[in-house]
């Protein structure tokens, strides 16, 4: 029997909704391989929620001119109902509650107990108007690697680690003519470089279906040393640090992830009755689990070598994720999406203007896997009419011309013919190649080749089987059209039947403008 797989998308920031680059990169891949990983007869639990820890929701909130308690309110129950109106079935959907800081805490105080952290002077940007500490969020400049422009804390661009005392001309995020300067602070770090070893074993062993943005980070991150990974920071927003060395200090929201995973699969587990011992049973080591995070690349850092040096840490109680699928920017008429230009799609108003199956789609066909792809609502248009809405109704058409009501023959070769789309879209949604792009592609392929068959006496049966066989290997993408079918589940090879029962499927309704 396989492993129980819990499949991670990491949180995002609750400073708004959830614009179609957020839908068409973790959350929408991570929920097809889920579904799929069910259609086969595995287990399989999907977790995310909420960030309410990141300084951007301060600097977001400072911008709207509300407070960040009412920013990470509204934007939590918008971030929870757009997954849903989306179709991505979240099992453990992680917030701010107690239960979530207690488990940081926990966990945390386990690492410190055991002297894992340690005290160190870190020269930080500085701000003298207005006495505080810039990092993340609160303050920007180059990447001293890649030369990009960008926040504190992460490169997006390279994917390193961004501290905020190496950035060249940092400047305020809330002023950019504030003056700052830099000026040491006393925080807590882990040494990351006590595990660069056994993180790159690890990896040796693991990671098949790491991308080639991800491989080649991997690959340069490893191969020198590692700097050390702030624990805490010297600001107010987050949780706060139990620990008297750095009292008045917070949890660096970019160090949560570790302990933030193992709640979230507390609660997956719980969403699908799944009874636990304690609450981090699913992490335990010798755990029946795999675990495997889908993520944009940018968040390659937290979650593959932060959170793994973490785990490392805590002497061999937890496992470690398994497998990293990374995707990279969604743009939107080739420019990255933007909430404080305003330029996006909120994910939530598409799936009520256009069929939802027709959104899922198009984001699957244009995902950005390897390389940034883009979206324009006339690319939406053209994509799901001709690859997807006209080819199936060709195929709706044609079944409606089949006799109805007694069951019709199904030959070997039509089985056999199965066997192989299964093997297609398989190749699709397994781990090692997964690709919603090439899914989406098989589904066109196998639409059009039916759409354009010509069924001739005695091979009605076929037809109507093969059909059957392409919506159920569809059902993880096309979960609508996919209700039509009268039982879930995607065919084990070599099982098809003898003959099949003639039924009405409906029709798609194209994107409308």
């Amino acid at each position: 029997m396989s492993r129980r797989t819990l499949i991670i998308s990491p949180a995002p920031t609750a400073n708004g909704d959830l614009h179609l680059g957020h839908l068409a990169g973790p959350f929408l891949a991570a929920d097809v391989h889920a579904r799929y990983l069910r259609a086969t007869g595995r287990e399989a639990l999907l977790a995310t929620g909420f960030q309410d820890t990141s300084t951007y929701v301060v600097t977001t909130a400072r911008r709207l001119g509300v407070t960040p308690k009412a920013l990470v309110a509204r934007s939590a129950a918008q971030i929870e109902t757009t997954l849903a109106a989306a179709g991505i079935d979240v099992d453990g959907f992680t917030g701010d509650e107690d239960q979530f800081v207690k488990q940081v805490l926990r966990f945390m105080e386990q690492l410190h107990a055991a002297g894992r952290f340690e005290l160190r002077t870190v020269r930080l940007p500085y701000s003298p108007a207005t006495g505080q500490y810039l990092v993340d969020g609160f303050v920007r400049g180059g990447c001293p690697r890649c030369l990009a422009d960008g926040c504190a804390g992460l490169c997006e661009s390279c994917g390193h680690l961004l501290a905020a005392g190496d950035l060249i001309d940092p400047r305020s995020t809330a002023d950019p003519n504030d003056p700052v300067e830099l000026r040491d602070a006393r925080v807590l770090v882990l040494p990351l470089e006590r595990y660069r070893e056994r993180i790159r074993e690890h990896f040796d062993r693991y990671g098949a279906a790491m991308r080639p943005h991800m491989a080649q980070t991997i690959d340069e991150l490893l191969s020198r040393p590692l700097p050390d990974y702030p624990v805490t920071y010297p600001i107010s927003w987050g949780i706060p640090a139990p620990f008297p060395e750095v009292a008045g200090q917070v949890i660096n929201p970019n160090a949560e992830p570790a302990a933030w995973s193992i709640y979230c699969g507390t609660l997956a587990a719980r969403g699908r009755g799944i009874p636990l011992a304690g609450d981090d049973e699913l992490w335990r080591a010798g755990a029946d689990t795999k675990v495997v995070y889908f993520l944009g690349f940018d968040n390659t850092y937290p979650f593959a070598v932060a959170a793994v040096a973490m785990l490392l840490a805590a002497d061999g109680r937890y496992l470690l994720p398994e497998e990293f699928v990374t995707n990279e920017f969604y743009e939107l008429d080739n420019a990255k999406f933007s909430t404080s230009r305003g330029h996006l799609v909120w994910g939530r108003d598409l799936v009520t203007e256009v069929p939802r199956d027709l959104v899922r789609y198009h984001l699957a066909a244009t995902s950005p896997e390897t390389q940034r792809t883009d979206f324009s609502r006339a690319a939406l248009t053209r994509v799901t009419t001709t690859r997807l809405v006209d080819p199936w109704n060709q195929v709706v058409d044609r079944a409606q011309r089949v006799p109805q009501g007694a069951p019709l023959p199904v030959s070997a070769f039509s089985r056999s013919v199965a066997d192989r789309i299964v093997e297609r879209f398989a190749a699709c949604y397994e781990l090692e190649y997964f690709s919603l792009t090439r899914a989406a592609e098989t589904l066109t392929e196998q639409l059009q080749r039916l759409a354009g068959r010509d069924v001739r006496p005695g091979e009605e049966g076929d037809f109507c089987h093969e059909v059957d066989v392409v919506l159920r290997c569809a059902a993880p993408i096309l979960i609508d059209l996919a209700a039509a079918l009268p039982e879930p589940g995607i065919p084990a090879a070599g099982t098809g039947p003898t003959s099949v029962l003639p039924r009405a499927l409906p029709r798609l309704t194209g994107p409308v403008g």
